[in-house]
């Protein structure tokens, strides 16, 4: 299962919030739904999300065995 645990770490290691991605950067609120629910996301904003936190794939999501 893919999980977005690493997103909520970055977010928190670069001090920025979710008010911050949807009013300033323009992400979906329901985008973030989705994340906190485990669903899945277009690579598209994927690849959006790296841009913005300036981080790689790895800082956004992981593939959790376990569940």
């Amino acid at each position: 299962m893919i999980s977005y645990s690493p997103f909520y770490e970055t977010l928190l290691k670069k001090g920025i919030t979710e008010y911050y991605l949807i009013f300033k950067e323009g992400i979906s609120a329901n985008t973030l739904y989705r994340m906190k629910k485990g669903m899945p996301i277009t690579t598209k904003t994927l690849d959006t999300l790296c841009f913005i936190l300036d981080c790689e794939v790895c800082d956004i999501i992981c593939h959790d065995k376990d569940n």
